[in-house]
């Protein structure tokens, strides 16, 4: 049984934005991650955590999966980007707070210009050993070489654009 360091470990997210708890599995095509869905706190409405932020769990699945290959060869853990979905299929209005679930993707094309492909499921374990599909999409992200230099020169474009 593999062991993993704690989920900060894989990821860059810190403080209300690590939305995961742990990660679980994860080999040279797929992860998976354990999320508990707060009672309280950042984007939780009435009814629950939305089923929308499973797109998000999502992505730091990716992103944790991204680390922990990072990790293996032993090299620094990268910013990456979320570029969009297709096909996001929640069965669901909301994530009922405190319940446990496992997100497992899958890379389907990790390209040598940063960019990827993922299928992505959220989904429950019942007590009977069942599992219950809560949401499903294909995620498209993007890791950039060296991701705080992205952010930089996207912000300096920004601000001379509006000087011009």
């Amino acid at each position: 049984m593999t062991v993993f360091l704690p989920i900060e470990n894989y990821v860059p997210h810190r403080g209300v934005m690590l939305l995961l708890d742990r990660l679980l599995q994860a080999d040279r095509e797929s992860a998976q991650a354990q999320v508990t869905v707060p009672r309280d706190g950042l984007f939780l409405q009435d009814a629950g955590m939305p089923a929308w932020v499973g797109l998000e769990y999502m992505a730091q699945t990716v992103a944790a999966w991204a680390g922990w290959q990072a990790v293996q060869a032993q090299q620094p853990v990268k910013l990456g980007f979320l570029l969009g979905t297709r096909k996001y299929q929640a069965h669901c209005s909301h994530f009922a707070p405190g319940s446990v679930v496992r997100v497992a993707v899958r890379s389907e094309l990790v390209g040598d210009n940063g960019l990827g492909m993922f299928a992505c499921e959220i989904v429950q374990d019942a007590p009977d050993g069942q599992r219950c599909m809560l949401a499903q999409a294909r995620i498209s992200v993007y890791e950039p070489v060296d991701g705080s230099a992205y952010i930089h020169a996207l912000e300096k474009q920004g601000v001379s654009e509006r000087y011009e």
